[in-house]
């Protein structure tokens, strides 16, 4: 049985919170909301509570979990050493939305680091995270609260979607304010490198480090991965997701989907607020995307409520009964659109139609 428990999320309360932190130092698996996603918290030095965690999620063991901390002195005990980089990035970034891949300390478990001599270590900002790990008092492994490859959890109840009574409880604080996961970036590499992009953009960290690099390649599912995200196929919806990329992307979209509607199937559509004022198609097109087979979604007029959204409207299409889902991509090379793209990307497994 999973128990739900509902907390204000600037202000939680201290008996809920205690319940939570008792329960992850038993060995329990607890959800909780962070700035990004919502995450499935274990205590990262116990091998069997991360190993039901796996099998919870359904993860495969070549994806390493990121530990989140609290207070900057507990990175010491789960590192091997600490660059001169990390109290810089620290300073600027934690605590917020960046994790640090570090060399691993032997104290950590394999289980949690992929077997890699190396571990992810973040400290989220938000209020619920924070108090629950002080309360805990350990260092708390967790990825996102879902099922493994589904898109990532941004509501309690898209966790309680995917894992009710599977884990022991969900703290729910409403939604989350970020929408997709924390940045990864490897500091073993000289010069550092972006392992998986996210709100902290490459911009912010050269501001604070000067030359990063960007990973650009997927990992093998077979081989243990460095960062969490990695995988072509990530993030995804149970429809089928294509995405549609170039100057006539949205109009192209929109024509394809009106076509897959007259042969019977249900279609969702993603795009921004505002991408149907300039797109050119037929006035007979456009009153057919209002028919009961299309099921439109507009993702905000901005990036950050294109990340805050994103997930959310993937799942809403899936409960519309999407049978395909078309989505206009994100190109961008830097900011916020580099991290959307991404996401998106994994989500459609590489399918991309260029216009």
């Amino acid at each position: 049985m999973t128990e739900v428990f509902e907390v204000n999320p600037e202000q939680p309360d201290p008996e809920l919170i205690g319940r939570a932190a008792a329960r992850l130092r038993d060995g329990g698996l607890v959800a909780f909301p962070t700035e990004t996603v919502y995450g499935l918290g274990v205590n990262a030095l116990d091998r069997t509570a991360v190993r039901r965690l796996f099998q919870a999620k359904g993860r495969p063991s070549t994806d390493p979990l990121i530990v989140h901390i609290t207070a900057i002195q507990t990175v010491k005990p789960l590192v091997s050493q600490v660059p001169a980089v990390v109290e810089t990035l620290a300073a600027r970034f934690w605590p917020g939305p960046l994790t640090l891949v570090l060399p691993r300390s032997p104290a950590v478990p394999p289980e949690v680091t992929a077997s890699l001599d190396t571990i992810a270590v973040r400290m989220p900002a938000h209020p619920v995270a924070h108090a629950l790990i002080t309360a805990a008092a350990i260092p708390v492994a967790a990825p996102s609260a879902n099922l493994f490859s589904r898109p990532s959890p941004t509501r309690a109840a898209h966790v309680l979607e995917d894992l009710r009574g599977r884990i022991d409880i969900v703290l729910d604080a409403g939604e989350t304010a970020v929408g997709v996961e924390s940045t990864v970036l490897d500091v073993t590499s000289d010069p550092p490198v972006i392992l998986r992009p996210g709100a902290v953009t490459p911009e912010m960290l050269r501001e604070v480090v000067g030359t990063v690099r960007i990973r650009e390649t997927n990992a093998a599912p077979t081989e243990s991965m460095p960062s969490p995200g990695l995988l072509e196929r990530h993030y995804s919806p149970r429809a089928p997701l294509t995405l549609y990329d170039g100057p006539n992307a949205v109009t192209t979209l929109l024509r394809e989907a009106v076509a897959a509607a007259a042969l019977g199937q249900r279609v969702g559509v993603l795009v921004m607020s505002g991408d149907l004022d300039g797109a050119f198609f037929f006035t007979a097109e456009r009153k057919a995307l209002a028919q009961d087979r299309i099921t439109l979604r507009e993702l905000g007029t901005d990036l950050s409520d294109v990340a805050r959204s994103l997930y959310a409207a993937l799942r809403d299409l899936d409960s519309a009964g999407a049978d395909v889902i078309l989505a206009r991509a994100f190109s961008q090379a830097d900011g916020l659109g580099l991290a959307i793209g991404d996401r998106l990307r994994r989500a459609a497994a590489g399918r991309v139609v260029h216009t």
